[in-house]
């Protein structure tokens, strides 16, 4: 009884842990978009170089991402990680100092690459921990990444009203770091290895496979409307004449409710194998989010945030959850979750470079978001694909 009492504890704090290093994989992107007319006031920053805050990151993620496995297996998950916290936080106190583009890019960049190797190695840390109700766990971890996300867009705006410095505003986040890496170092002993590969064995590619690059396409898209919502939402709506403040509360609620469906999205199809109906709900809720944001973007305001959050928020959990379904190993899995995530975050990095270009160019974010709309719907188009009675012919 006491072995079950101790394994539970140990599991529970490992979930906790997990969850604080999640809350610091977006806060150094998330906080940009709210500041972006205090920093562009300091800092020359066209639309299309503002987006390269955005961009680089998550470029830097999906290169990352590829070496993020094999970094794990030479120093162990729990060195790795401890490593990444070091260097988000490190990356996220240096804007106190910044007084260049350049040096708020390279910032951007390094905490870019912290993210990728805990990114690379969570998803299969927690099959192997929480092999029984991975849906769940994969759902919380997701969830408490947009928590992140929706703490540090509400609440920069408002460390900006108090110290009247952009700079603080970006660099508060370091803190969360900083609770993140004691947390983590203290339960090391309950973080469990991965299992063993085959003496003499190499990480599996999965190049060659058409079905990763399928997935991979498909979190790429999806994610894509993720990113370009993060760097763009609030400064479309400051464009309109919301303050800072209040574009970053709007923001923060679609955050929010990215929260609320990546914990409910999960759990709800964790019922079946079959997740394509769930899939074509998400993305037919943020298709109606882009269209209300184009159509009628000061009428019901509140409601197209939540359509796109609760979009959104599933659709990231579940493109994850739907490629560890494909392999029962953690560790070919976990290689194959890298692989996705790789390749889609060098798909999403480019959507706000391409709706900066569009804004400088036309004038207006609304063409970008009729662009993404069309991407969802093809997306739904893609879901079709993924019948769980073929999964193992197409991953041998």
């Amino acid at each position: 009884m006491e072995n079950v009492r101790a394994s539970s504890t140990h599991a529970a704090w490992l979930m906790v842990s997990v969850v604080l290093v999640a809350l610091n994989l977006r806060p150094s992107m998330a906080a940009v978009g709210p500041l972006l007319s205090a920093i562009r006031g300091d800092i020359p920053l066209s639309f299309s170089a503002a987006s390269l805050l955005t961009m680089l990151p998550v470029m830097a993620m999906g290169l990352a991402m590829f070496l993020g496995m094999r970094i794990a297996l030479r120093f162990g998950e729990h060195r790795t990680i401890v490593l990444s916290l070091l260097v988000i936080g490190l990356a996220t106190a240096s804007r106190l100092y910044l007084d260049s583009t350049v040096g708020l890019i390279l910032s951007a960049v390094l905490a870019g690459l912290g993210i990728a190797l805990i990114q690379a190695v969570m998803p299969a840390l927690i099959k192997s921990r929480f092999g029984n109700n991975v849906s769940l766990f994969m759902g919380l971890y997701v969830t408490s990444i947009m928590g992140g996300a929706a703490v540090a867009a509400s609440f920069s705006p408002f460390v900006l009203a108090q110290t009247g410095n952009w700079r603080i505003s970006l660099a508060i986040w370091a803190l969360l770091a900083l609770v993140a890496l004691v947390i983590w170092f203290a339960q090391r002993s309950t973080v469990p290895p991965l299992p063993e590969a085959p003496t003499g064995s190499r990480q599996e590619s999965f190049v060659g496979n058409s079905r990763a690059w399928l997935l991979a396409v498909f979190f790429g898209l999806g994610t894509a409307s993720y990113t370009c919502v993060l760097a763009w939402l609030a400064p479309y709506y400051v464009e309109k004449g919301w303050s800072e403040q209040s574009a970053g509360l709007l923001l923060g609620l679609l955050t929010a409710m990215e929260v609320v469906s990546g914990l409910v999205t999960p759990a709800i199809a964790n019922r079946s194998q079959d997740k394509r109906r769930v899939l074509a709900v998400l993305l037919a809720l943020i298709i109606a989010g882009f269209c209300g944001l184009i159509l009628s973007p000061e009428r019901f305001t509140l409601l197209w945030p939540c359509l796109l959050g609760l979009g959104i928020g599933g659709l990231f959990p579940m493109s994850l959850i739907v490629s560890l379904d494909h392999l029962d190993n953690p560790r070919r899995a976990g290689g194959l979750t890298a692989f996705v995530q790789g390749i889609g975050y060098l798909i999403a990095g480019l959507s706000p470079l391409i709706a900066g270009v569009i804004r400088d160019q036309l004038g207006s974010f609304e063409w970008a978001w009729w662009s993404l709309a069309a991407v969802m719907a093809v997306m739904i188009v893609m879901v079709l694909r993924f019948d769980p009675k073929h999964y193992a012919r197409h991953i041998q």
